[in-house]
Formats: C-alpha cells, structure tokens, sequence
C-alpha cells in the first residue's frame, strides 16, 4: 500500500491526541477511536463545506455560519435538561408520584421558566448597549 495522502487525513497532532484520549484497550478503545475519527473527518468535511460558501460571492456571507449551527447544534443546557425533564415528568399522567414530590417539581419548573424569561431579557438589554 502507497503512503498517500488522502485531503481529509488527519494532521499527525490530532492523531496523536486521540490515542491518548483512547481507553486502554479492547473493543473499547476501538469504538472509542473510530468515533472520533469519523466526528473528525465529518467536522473537517463540514468546515470546507463552509469555506466553500464564503467564497461564493453569490451567497450570503453569514449561511455558512448557518450552515454550521445547523449541522453542529449546540447541546442543551443543564437548565433547558432539567426544564424538559421536569415537563415530562410533571405532564405524564401514569406516573404515582407524591403529591410533595409534584409540588416540588412544580415549583422547580416554575423557577426555571422564569430563570429562563430573565436571562432573555438580559440577552436583549445587552444587544441594545
């Protein structure tokens, strides 16, 4: 086999920090390293696609940027984990849960919803600085 480099190979630094992030050994270190190459490969592919875009001067500048958020959204939040979990929990009508368990998780709904309106609001008295 030729040593041939391939455009999405990836540079011998990243290589390397991926087998140090590996588990020991096993199936898992595997699946740990073939998950990473193809996050790797995929967010490489994803980039060029993106630079592509900017260079196309019939298209917006910013829908790379969309193109991104789209195809690498940002995980939610513990404060968004804990509402939805919340929700599903209060809004499920087969579950027996104490009626101090409920109101508790009421309350916690509630203050989240309303952490949640405050940090919006936050967000647009600092766009309008």
């Amino acid at each position: 086999m030729t040593d041939q480099q391939h455009p999405i190979t990836p540079p011998p630094e990243l290589v390397e920090q991926l087998r140090k992030e590996a588990p020991l050994g096993g199936v898992a270190r595997e699946r740990h390293l073939i998950a990473a190459a193809y996050r790797a490969g995929a967010d490489q592919e994803l980039e060029a696609c993106c630079e592509w875009l900017k260079a196309k001067e019939w298209i917006h500048p910013e829908f790379s940027n969309e193109l991104r958020a789209a195809r690498r959204p940002k995980p939610p939040s513990l404060k968004e984990q804990a509402l939805a979990q919340t929700n599903a929990i209060l809004n499920d009508p087969n579950r027996a849960l104490l009626t101090e368990v409920r109101e508790t998780l009421e309350l916690n709904r509630r203050a989240l919803e309303r952490l949640q309106e405050l940090e919006g609001q936050d967000q647009l008295t600092k766009g309008s600085d």
